[in-house]
């Protein structure tokens, strides 16, 4: 399995590729500002609002002076704007409260998930592995318009099988982005925080959720270590 960094280093390809498709797609005039048509910048501020105390989420443990909470979401993505849902990874919302101007560092890498008692925990992904996975449940394509025999004739031949086909959907960039910069922004802020923070982390696993009888979210950071049970 590749180290975390070396999947810390795929992200940029990952993002790169989803925003590199908007160059295949006609400019629109109207679009003249940068802001609109780039991706939001990497190091801007992420996370979910915490809630008003530890309590509120399914568990919560101890890990020095720092309480961790955290809620297993399955492949539910929550964001800010709405749930989205991904085939390919399970989420984790989680927060960290602490005492009074309490700060720490904060890594995705510090977190892991043990599925139904396996051996070898999952170790949490960076956001950017995970946005060309999600869908908006919301989001429908538009109604195609009824394509019209030039001759007003119906043959029956092959052709007209041909045509009858339906394209497959394709999601338009500007909708890609939405999603990306949504999972990006939910995703649990890294490095020197004040407390508390809060966001998602995400973990690789493409089963059935209703297979999953056992959750552990696994914390070992500058806090200390803790394993929270998590309700599946």
């Amino acid at each position: 399995m590749p180290s975390f960094h070396a999947l810390r280093a795929a992200v940029c390809t990952a993002v790169c590729c989803l925003f590199a498709q908007a160059q295949d797609t006609p400019p629109n005039p109207a679009q003249t500002n940068p802001a609109q048509t780039n991706p939001a910048p990497t190091n801007q501020t992420k996370g979910m609002p915490p809630r008003a105390t530890p309590a509120e989420y399914q568990t919560q443990a101890q890990a020095g002076t720092v309480t961790i909470a955290a809620e297993f979401k399955g492949h539910s993505v929550p964001t800010m704007q709405g749930p989205l849902t991904s085939e390919d990874y399970v989420v984790v919302e989680t927060a960290l409260f602490g005492p009074p101007e309490a700060r720490i560092k904060l890594s995705a890498e510090d977190f892991s998930l043990r599925i139904n008692a396996k051996k070898a925990p999952l170790p949490s992904l960076p956001y950017g592995l995970v946005v060309g996975s999600v869908k908006d449940p919301e989001w429908e394509p538009p109604v195609p318009v009824e394509k019209k025999s030039k001759t007003g004739l119906n043959t029956g031949g092959k052709g007209d099988q041909g045509d009858s086909t339906p394209a497959p959907v394709k999601i338009p960039i500007e909708v890609q982005r939405a999603m990306a910069q949504r999972v990006q922004k939910a995703s649990l802020p890294e490095g020197d925080r004040a407390l508390p923070q809060a966001g998602l982390l995400f973990f690789q696993y493409r089963g059935n959720a209703r297979s999953i009888h056992s959750v552990e979210l696994i914390y070992t950071g500058p806090a200390g270590k803790v394993t929270l049970p998590l309700q599946p």
